[in-house]
């Protein structure tokens, strides 16, 4: 499967598109990340701990979109849109959206 953020695909043409796909992963962050986070964020540096949960929501999310453009019969999906939000009266959810074009190219 090709992804791409880009609406076409270099030497390649489109010759169907199968519509509008999506990936949607929301993540809780727990009180130990929350922790762990928080030490960062005191002494300076960078939250690993929120960095690798962050990753590992994009990397779900694309591949949630991967399978549903591939059950329309997709080879590849362009105008991939990645977007990212926090949810929660304490902000403790991480959600990370993926859009794009299902199409199939040769």
């Amino acid at each position: 499967m090709i992804l791409t953020t880009t609406s076409t695909v270099e030497g390649r043409t489109i010759y169907q598109y199968h519509g509008i796909v999506f990936g949607e992963v929301i993540s809780g962050v727990n009180v130990f990340k929350d922790f762990a986070a928080g030490l960062s964020n005191f002494f300076g540096g960078r939250s690993s701990t929120y960095e690798n949960e962050l990753m590992r929501a994009r990397e779900e999310a694309l591949a949630e979109l991967s399978e549903r453009a591939e059950r329309l019969g997709a080879n590849a999906v362009v105008g991939i849109d990645v977007d990212y939000e926090v949810l929660g009266t304490d902000n403790g959810m991480l959600m990370v959206t993926v859009s794009g074009t299902a199409v199939t190219v040769n």
